[in-house]
C-alpha cells in the first residue's frame, strides 16, 4: 500500500484505499496551473500532498481574491462527486508542489456505494465553506498586516515548511489588497523579526511572534477544523 501524506487519504478505511490506489496519480503542481475554471466540469480531484491551490473570485474589473486555500489537510472537487460537478470558480496553484489525482467518476462511485466515505467529503466541504466564510469576514474587518499574517500561518501548515515561494502578486490576490500594501506589511513583519522576506520568498523565523501579530481568524478556522474532522471517529485530524 502507497504511503501518502494528504491528511484524506491518510485517514481512509484500508478497504476504500485499497480500491482507490490503483486509480490515483501523482502529478506536480506548477506555479499558477489552472486546476479549474468557473463554469467547466471538474474533471478530476486532487489530494495535495504539499503545494498550495487557492479558489479565487475573479472581478469584473480585473482583479481576484482568494477565498480558500486548499493543501495537504483535504482535497478539491469533492464536491463535484457529491452534486453538479461544474466549478463555481477558478482554482489555480498557489504554491508548487505535488498531488494525487483521480476522476471524478471514480470518486463519485465510491461516495454514492460508500456511506462514511460520503460522509468523510461532506466533512471536507464544510470545511472549506468555514474557511471561505470566515476569509470573508477577515478580508472585510482586519488590517492587511494581521491578515498577512493569518495566510502565512495557514500557508505554513498547509506546506510543511518555514520557506514559501511567494511573490507580491501572490499575496496581493490571497489577501485583496494592492501590492504596495503588501510590500508595507511585509517589511512591516520583517523587521519585527517576524519573518524574512527576499523577492519571491518568504521564511517564517519566529512563528509565536506572528501568530501574535494574527487576527483570531487563524484560531477560528484551526478549532472548527479539527472539530469536524475530529466528529468522525475521533481520532482524524488535518
Amino acid at each position: 500500500m502507497p504511503h501518502f501524506s494528504n491528511a484524506l487519504l491518510k485517514s481512509l478505511p484500508p478497504v476504500v484505499l485499497e480500491y482507490l490506489s490503483p486509480h490515483l496519480r501523482t502529478i506536480e503542481l506548477r506555479r499558477a496551473g489552472v486546476i479549474a475554471t468557473a463554469g467547466e466540469p471538474v474533471t478530476h480531484a486532487y489530494f495535495p500532498h504539499c503545494g498550495i491551490l487557492s479558489l479565487v473570485a475573479r472581478l469584473e474589473g480585473g482583479q481576484s481574491v482568494e477565498a480558500v486555500i486548499v493543501g495537504r489537510d483535504s482535497v478539491f472537487g469533492a464536491s463535484a462527486a457529491l452534486g453538479d460537478p461544474t466549478a463555481l470558480n477558478d482554482t489555480v496553484v498557489q504554491l508548487p508542489g505535488r498531488a494525487s489525482i483521480l476522476e471524478i467518476a471514480r470518486l463519485r462511485a465510491v461516495a454514492e456505494r460508500d456511506s462514511q466515505f460520503r460522509a468523510l467529503l461532506i466533512r471536507h466541504e464544510q470545511m472549506l465553506f468555514v474557511q471561505a466564510l470566515q476569509s470573508c469576514g477577515c478580508n472585510a474587518v482586519h488590517s492587511v498586516e494581521s491578515r498577512l499574517a493569518r495566510w502565512l500561518l495557514r500557508a505554513r501548515d498547509l506546506a510543511g515548511a518555514d520557506t514559501l515561494d511567494l511573490t507580491q502578486e501572490n499575496l496581493s490576490q490571497v489577501l485583496g489588497a494592492r501590492r504596495s500594501s503588501v510590500s508595507i506589511v511585509a517589511n512591516t513583519l520583517q523587521r519585527a523579526g517576524l519573518i524574512r522576506y527576499s523577492r519571491g520568498r518568504i521564511e517564517i523565523i519566529n512563528r509565536e511572534g506572528l501568530s501574535a501579530a494574527s487576527c483570531e481568524c487563524y484560531e477560528v478556522v484551526k478549532r472548527r477544523y479539527d472539530r469536524l474532522l475530529l466528529g468522525l471517529d475521533g481520532s482524524q485530524r488535518a
